[in-house]
């Protein structure tokens, strides 16, 4: 006897859309049902998902093909803004800025020559007049992702769990998983006295993850601490999503992304590939060191001459970060009836929706969807398990 189907261990971005869309396939609720839980509450304030909104982008420049698992996870943002009635993901367009000869704009018009999206290359003319909030020089350039934008984390996360919870979902708050132990019969969930068993179990709980994994892949992961910060616009209109995508850009030794004003006031713009290892995800320092404060004003006067240059808000959360920053998506050799879905490097968010699909319908046995089997090899935990082998045996 189990208690249900599947347990999904945290709800935070990948989780709670994991225990949505296996709320909604039939087979989970004929098996006994799903259980989400949480060690706080979904999309508590010291969670990944803080900060308001993430970035949503159809192009990148990642050695791997993530067109199809983005593709997958904007219809399954449309699906959530769908069922729960809810604005989640506001696709303002996105700019990729830099030197029009720098190897960050030439990566992302590699890019979309292979993967064919829709695009449109602004030389630094064209950027000037469309888009005066960027200080542009001559040599800067920018591809436009008309299909970029942003999501609202706390918005996102609480959807899905509300939309699963409608679909017969149990939600269990404030009830952090210690330890779980899987056997040819089901995977024993414990926290504190308590336990549960379930036939299978999606481990989903970011920075909290490493104490769940086996000892191969915890060794290739490790918490790191993201910070965030926003500045006050000197014209608020000019922010405004209508007016101001989504971006990123690398350029000269700074690096920075943001997103649009959400509050009518402040724009976020934080320093892009920061953050440093910490010991413990709910135990982050809070307070910007100062040569974080420092840099990140530095570079917002550099290139953006609208905004003020003092830091008006910071935040900081915690994500797991993986050795070679590709995500794990899937089973652990040896662990057949525990699936992950963590590792995901401070990039995960925009793929969410897809990769809550995809974990779902894997753990439950259902097909993958099409042209998704590339994203569960390259994102394969087993590969970690694979390296230890091999290096035993070079011993």
């Amino acid at each position: 006897m189990t208690d249900g189907a599947l347990a999904v261990i945290g709800l935070g971005s990948v989780g709670s859309m994991a225990l949505w869309q296996a709320a909604a396939l039939s087979d989970a609720a004929l098996s006994g049902g799903v259980v989400g839980f949480e060690a706080r509450t979904p999309a508590h304030g010291r969670s990944a998902v803080g900060g308001d909104s993430r970035l949503f982008r159809m192009t990148f420049r990642e050695q791997y093909d993530l067109t199809p698992l983005l593709e997958s996870s904007l219809a399954r943002w449309r699906e959530l803004e769908a069922e729960s009635g809810q604005e989640v993901l506001t696709q303002c367009g996105g700019l990729a800025i830099g030197d029009r000869r720098g190897g960050y704009v030439d990566a992302i018009l590699r890019n979309v020559a292979e993967t064919g999206a829709p695009h449109e290359l602004l030389d630094a003319t064209a950027l000037r007049a469309r888009y005066p909030q960027h200080e542009v020089g001559d040599g800067d350039a920018a591809v436009l992702d008309p299909r970029a934008g942003f999501l609202r984390t706390d918005r996102a996360v609480l959807s899905a769990v509300a939309a699963a919870e409608s679909r017969g979902a149990e939600v269990l708050t404030s009830t952090p998983v210690d330890a779980l132990q899987e056997d040819a019969h089901g995977v024993r969930v414990v926290s504190g006295s308590s336990s549960w068993t379930f036939e299978r179990v999606v481990v989903a709980a970011g920075g909290w993850s490493r104490h769940l994994l086996p000892v191969s892949v915890a060794d290739a992961v490790e918490p790191r601490r993201i910070f965030l910060t926003w500045f006050a616009a000197r014209e608020p209109a000019l922010y405004a999503p209508e007016r101001f995508p989504i971006f990123i850009r690398i350029q000269d030794g700074l690096s920075m992304y943001g997103a649009p004003s959400l509050d009518g006031s402040t724009v976020k713009a934080t320093l892009d590939g920061r953050g440093g290892p910490t010991t413990d995800a709910g135990d982050l320092g809070r307070e910007l060191t100062e040569a974080e404060i420092a840099e990140s004003e530095l570079t917002v006067r550099r290139f953006f001459p609208g905004l003020v240059p003092s830091i008006v808000r910071s935040d900081c959360y915690p994500d797991l970060y993986s050795t070679d920053r590709r995500p794990l998506i899937g089973t652990v050799p040896g662990r057949p009836r525990t699936h992950i879905a963590t590792g995901f490097s401070g990039a995960g968010f925009k793929t969410a929706s897809g990769v809550g699909a995809l974990i779902a319908r894997q753990a439950l046995g259902h097909p993958v969807e099409p042209g998704l089997e590339a994203s569960l090899r390259f994102a394969d935990p087993g590969r970690f398990v694979d390296a230890v082998a091999s290096s035993d045996r070079a011993r």
